[in-house]
């Protein structure tokens, strides 16, 4: 776990350099990838000090961290097996992925993206899953059904600009009070919105 502190403070300090915009850009890209750490460790940071960007800076999360999720919706679709499943083995994300999948199955794809993009659930996970899943039905129906690219790319805009236009905003208006209390409550916030979302689906398999 020591490796993922590491890298956590690196991104921390690196919200502080001139060009941060660029590592900002770069980390969300990736993020939705391979990398472990979320884009919102360099944008709350980035929007407490420079709040009257703290839109722009969202916009710019936004924009790149979908930009990686459709490379990584790719990656699933074309060459997972058995390039990128070693990869997923590798990062510990095998049981989460089979997860999904199974959640893919019961029809509940569209309502996956969204929680991958706006919750801590990692957004690579849903990316990668999504184009195999993508992938799969092609090859059984001849079709990709509602997880083709373009719902894809729709709803991940939505999510992840709930979550980090949100968070920006939150920032922009209480200061560094209210970035503590983001680092603090973030995950839990995302936990509860999941909680709910599993509510929700168990509910309408029971009906």
């Amino acid at each position: 776990m020591k490796i993922f502190s590491y890298l956590y403070e690196v991104c921390i300090k690196l919200a502080k350099h001139p060009r941060a915009p660029l590592f900002l850009a770069i980390n969300s890209f990736i993020e939705s990838v391979f990398w472990p750490i979320p884009p919102d460790v360099m944008l709350a940071p980035m929007c407490l000090a420079r709040p009257q960007r703290a839109y722009h800076y969202a916009l710019l999360a936004v924009v790149t961290s979908v930009l990686g999720a459709i490379c990584g919706y790719y990656l699933g679709y074309f060459i997972y097996d058995p390039y990128i499943a070693d990869f997923i083995t590798w990062l510990g994300y095998t049981e989460a992925m089979q997860t999904v999948r199974s959640w893919y199955v019961m029809e509940y794809g569209i309502l996956m993206i969204f929680v991958g993009a706006f919750t801590p659930v990692p957004y690579k996970v849903i990316a990668i899953t999504s184009g195999v899943v993508a992938a799969e039905s092609m090859a059984s129906t001849g079709s990709v059904g509602m997880i083709n690219i373009f719902n894809f790319c729709a709803v991940s805009f939505v999510g992840r600009g709930l979550r980090f236009f949100l968070e920006a905003g939150v920032i922009k208006w209480g200061g560094e009070r209210m970035e503590k209390a983001i680092a603090r409550y973030i995950d839990r916030i995302g936990w509860a919105c999941i909680i709910l979302i599993v509510i929700y689906i168990v509910y309408k398999v029971m009906q």
